[in-house]
């Protein structure tokens, strides 16, 4: 079966296609099948990177395709151990219905309470939909100092969501990266990957959590170890 990890926020520019593309291109280093759907078919922002980085001759290449709906993508997936979901923003109808096939769903947000707040919003508009917080995920994106960061995974923390470990920074050469049709965590330097990869890690550790909790996901929770180990050597 194929694992679903869907990214999603009623706000833009907190991360979606960011970290989308990045744990695609991870999956795709460590040779698992991985489709990057992109939902927003009228902007096509990681398709236009997909092929920026295909134009550019960029390892490994990252197979995304833009889709309409939650459903296409869904019924295009049978193909790939691992599809990613990188949904456009102000989608709350699309929003649950993903929610519902999805194995783990990652809220990205900058540390600002601007950000946070209405991904708090989102996060319990789908918990009383049903979903289970054992699938909810918070992703912290563009953060500038430690201090920062402790206050949003504080601030997070008191909704009794899980923060994960890694954060992405907020540095202009990240965004230069991905204009270029890399992926964050292809920067050589060190102390910028660091954090990205044990972010990564962190989202495939949940993501074989949420897998081993369903009974029908019993075999497929091993698929996202060898990315998660490429993470975690690269973070050291």
């Amino acid at each position: 079966m194929t694992a679903v990890v869907a990214f999603v926020s009623q706000k833009g520019g907190v991360g979606k296609s960011t970290l989308a593309r990045a744990l695609a291109t991870l999956a795709a280093e460590t040779g698992i099948s991985v489709r990057l759907a992109d939902l927003d078919w009228k902007q096509q922002t990681a398709k236009h990177w997909a092929d920026v980085r295909a134009k550019s001759g960029i390892e490994p290449p990252v197979d995304c395709r833009v889709y309409e709906t939650t459903s296409e993508a869904l019924a295009d997936a049978k193909d790939v151990a691992l599809l990613v979901i990188d949904q456009p923003g102000y989608a709350s109808g699309q929003t649950a219905e993903l929610a519902r096939h999805a194995d783990l769903i990652i809220e990205p947000t900058g540390p600002s309470i601007d950000d946070m707040r209405p991904g708090v919003l989102v996060l319990h508009e789908l918990a009383q939909s049903g979903v289970s917080k054992d699938k909810l995920a918070v992703a912290l994106f563009r953060v500038a100092t430690p201090a920062e960061e402790k206050r949003a995974r504080a601030y997070m923390g008191e909704y009794g969501y899980k923060v994960l470990d890694g954060h992405l920074p907020e540095k202009v050469s990240l965004r230069q990266l991905q204009d270029e049709g890399h992926a964050v965590t292809e920067t050589r330097h060190g102390t910028l990957r660091g954090p990205a990869d044990t972010l990564m890690a962190a989202m495939l550790d949940k993501l074989k959590e949420c897998m081993s909790r369903a009974p029908e996901r019993s075999n497929d929770e091993r698929q996202p170890v060898r990315a998660r180990e490429r993470a975690v050597d690269r973070s050291r």
